[in-house]
C-alpha cells in the first residue's frame, strides 16, 4: 500500500468515526406546539390544559393515564383500598429520586398536599381534593393542616383517608393538585421553587429553560426511576396561541406534534395530512357562562332567552367544521353509567320555534324590541376560532333581540385569572375538560361555595343539596340519577349556556411514535419516541 493510499484510508476512517460520534451524540428532540403561555408551573396554581401538559412530562403523581388514558402505577408501585373504600394506602417505589437525586418520600406527598389545602397558599383549584378527609374544614381555617387526611406511615407508604368511599379518587390522584414538590427544595427557595435553575422535579423530564411568550424546554431526567426506557433526550414546548400560525409552522416541518388547529382549515388539513389529523371525541365541553350577580343575567328567563337564541347546530356545522357535537347540558357523553345528560325543554323545538320563545322571555323580562336596550359584553380569551364563533353568537342576539353586543378579549391566562379572581362580565366563553371521567367532575363547578370555577356566581340550595346528598351515596347507580336531578335544576336555570361537546384536536407527524388518542387527553411525553 502506497503512502498516498494509506493517508487516504485514514481520512475515510477518521470521517467515518466523527460521523458515527456525531450521530451518536445527535440529541433526540420533540418539538410541540402548547396553545398559550402557561400562568404557573406550580401544581397548586395552575388550571388549564396547557399547563397540564408541561406539568405531566415535569412531575408524577401516585398515578398516571397512560397514552390509552388508561390509570397506571406512578410513584405508588402498588395500593390497597380498605374495604369500606375510604383509606388507600400507597406502596410508593423505593427507587423514586427528584431530579437533583435526593430520595421522594411519602411525607412529600404529605407536604404537597397540605400546602395545596392551607389556605394560606389560595390554591385556585383546592376543592378538589375535598373528597379527603377534613380536606374542606382546613381549606377554610376551620381546622390545622395537620388534621387533613394524609399520613406518611413511613417514607415509602402514604396513607389517604377520605370523608366517605369516592369512586372517583385514583382518577383523582393523577390531577395537577396531587402532585408532589420536593419540601427540601420549597423550603430552600418559596415561591421561587419554580424558575429554571431552581426547580427539582420527579417526572421523567426536568426544566432546562423557559423563555416566556417563546419557549420552555425540558430534558431528560436521569434520575426518574424509569429512566432507561424514556427514548427523548428533550422535549420544547412553544405557546403558540395563534392556531393558524400554529399550524403553518408545522406544515413547515418546524413542528412535531400541534396542539389545536383552525377549524375553517379542517377538511383541507384532512385532504392534505389524512392520518396526521387526530380529531377524536373529547369529555370536554364549551360553553359561555352569565354573570348572575347583576341585571339583567339575574333574570332567569334573560338567560333562557339567550341560550334559546344561538343556533347549535350552525355552531357546530359551521363555524367548527363539524368537529364538535351540539350541547344543550353540561356533562359531556361518554361517562361510565351517567348516559346523556338531562336537555331542557327548548330543545325539542325547531330553532324558529325556539327564537320565537326567546323572543316572548326577552319581552316578559322587560328587555329588547320594544324594552329595556340590551347591551351585551362578551369576553374570551385570545383566539380566531373563538373570535369567530362570538361573532356568530352576537349577531344571532342581534338579530332575535336587537342587541348591542360588543367584544372583548384577552390572552388565555389573563382571561381565566380574571374569571376566577371574580371580575364582573356579562357574558364569558369558556370550556371545561374532563380531569377525571365521572359528572361530578363538571358538575360541582356550579356548587355555590366554588369561589374558583363557579363562574356565574350562580347559587341555588336544591342543588347544592342534591350535590352534597351525591357525596354521601354509595350505590353506584343511585348517584348517578342524583347528579341528573341536580343537572335538570342548572339545565334549567342556565346560569351557563352550554354550546358544544368538544373534540381533542391535534397534529401528529407521522415521526412521532407511541401517540394514542383517549378522552382524558393526555400524551406523555415518556411514551414517545421520533422515527427517524
Amino acid at each position: 500500500m502506497t503512502q498516498k493510499t494509506i493517508r487516504l484510508a485514514t481520512a475515510i476512517l477518521a470521517g467515518s468515526l466523527l460521523l458515527g460520534a456525531s450521530s451518536a451524540l445527535a440529541e433526540t428532540v420533540l418539538r410541540r406546539g402548547n396553545g398559550a403561555e402557561p400562568k404557573s408551573l406550580d401544581p397548586a396554581h395552575i388550571s388549564i390544559d396547557i399547563e397540564g401538559h408541561i406539568m405531566q412530562d415535569l412531575f408524577e403523581g401516585l398515578v398516571v393515564f397512560d397514552n390509552a388514558g388508561k390509570i397506571q402505577p406512578g410513584v405508588a408501585e402498588t395500593w390497597k383500598i380498605s374495604t369500606d373504600g375510604t383509606v388507600y394506602t400507597f406502596n410508593l417505589r423505593k427507587d423514586a429520586k427528584w431530579s437533583d437525586g435526593s430520595p421522594l418520600t411519602a411525607g412529600d406527598f404529605v407536604f404537597s398536599l397540605q400546602r395545596e389545602e392551607n389556605p394560606k397558599t389560595a390554591g385556585e383549584y383546592a376543592n378538589i381534593l375535598y373528597p379527603i378527609k377534613n380536606a374542606q374544614k382546613v381549606n377554610k381555617g376551620e381546622l390545622p393542616i395537620e388534621q387533613l387526611g394524609v399520613k406518611a406511615v413511613d417514607d415509602h407508604t402514604l396513607e389517604i383517608t377520605l370523608e366517605q368511599p369516592t369512586p372517583f379518587f385514583l382518577q383523582l390522584m393523577t390531577h395537577y393538585t396531587s402532585l408532589p414538590i420536593s419540601k427540601a427544595n420549597y423550603e430552600k427557595f418559596g415561591e421561587q421553587f419554580v424558575k429554571p435553575g431552581n426547580m427539582v422535579s420527579n417526572g421523567a423530564f426536568k426544566l432546562q429553560a423557559h423563555v416566556p411568550n417563546d419557549s420552555l424546554t425540558v430534558v431528560k431526567n436521569e434520575n426518574y426511576w424509569d429512566a432507561k426506557n424514556v427514548k427523548l433526550d428533550k422535549v420544547i414546548f412553544y405557546p403558540i396561541d395563534d392556531q393558524a400560525a400554529a399550524q403553518r409552522r408545522y406544515e413547515a416541518g418546524e413542528l412535531d406534534v400541534s396542539y389545536g388547529m383552525p377549524l375553517d382549515q379542517l377538511k383541507r388539513l384532512k385532504a392534505s395530512f389524512g392520518a396526521q389529523v387526530h380529531a377524536t371525541p373529547a369529555l370536554s365541553t364549551e360553553y359561555y357562562a352569565f354573570d348572575t350577580r347583576e341585571a339583567p343575567y339575574s333574570d332567569v328567563r334573560v338567560r333562557q332567552a339567550l341560550s334559546m337564541a344561538v343556533d347549535r347546530d350552525f355552531v357546530a356545522n359551521d363555524i367548527r367544521s363539524g368537529a364538535v357535537t351540539p350541547a344543550y347540558s353540561f356533562v359531556p357523553p361518554g361517562m361510565e353509567g351517567y348516559g346523556t345528560g338531562p336537555q331542557p325543554e327548548f330543545a325539542k323545538l325547531s330553532q324558529i320555534d325556539r327564537e320565537d320563545k326567546a323572543v316572548e322571555l326577552m319581552k316578559e323580562a322587560g328587555y329588547g324590541k320594544g324594552g329595556k336596550p340590551l347591551n351585551i359584553e362578551i369576553r374570551y380569551n385570545t383566539n380566531t376560532d373563538h373570535e369567530r364563533l362570538a361573532t356568530a353568537i352576537a349577531d344571532m342576539w342581534k338579530t332575535t333581540f336587537g342587541a348591542t353586543v360588543k367584544l372583548t378579549n384577552l390572552d388565555v391566562a389573563s382571561h381565566y385569572s380574571y374569571l376566577q379572581e371574580g371580575g364582573k362580565f356579562n357574558v364569558a366563553r369558556a370550556a371545561w375538560a374532563a380531569d377525571y371521567a365521572d359528572p361530578e367532575n363538571f358538575l360541582a363547578l356550579q356548587i355555590g361555595d366554588n369561589k374558583t370555577f363557579n363562574y356565574p356566581h350562580w347559587k341555588n340550595a336544591e342543588f347544592d343539596a342534591l350535590m352534597a346528598e351525591s357525596y354521601k351515596e354509595t350505590d353506584p347507580a343511585k348517584r348517578m340519577e342524583i347528579m341528573k336531578k341536580a343537572e335538570a335544576i342548572q339545565v334549567k336555570d342556565q346560569p351557563i349556556m352550554p354550546l358544544y361537546f368538544r373534540s381533542n384536536l391535534w397534529m401528529v407527524s407521522t415521526k412521532v411514535q407511541g401517540w394514542g388518542d383517549n378522552g382524558v387527553d393526555w400524551h406523555l411525553s415518556k411514551y414517545l419516541s421520533l422515527s427517524k
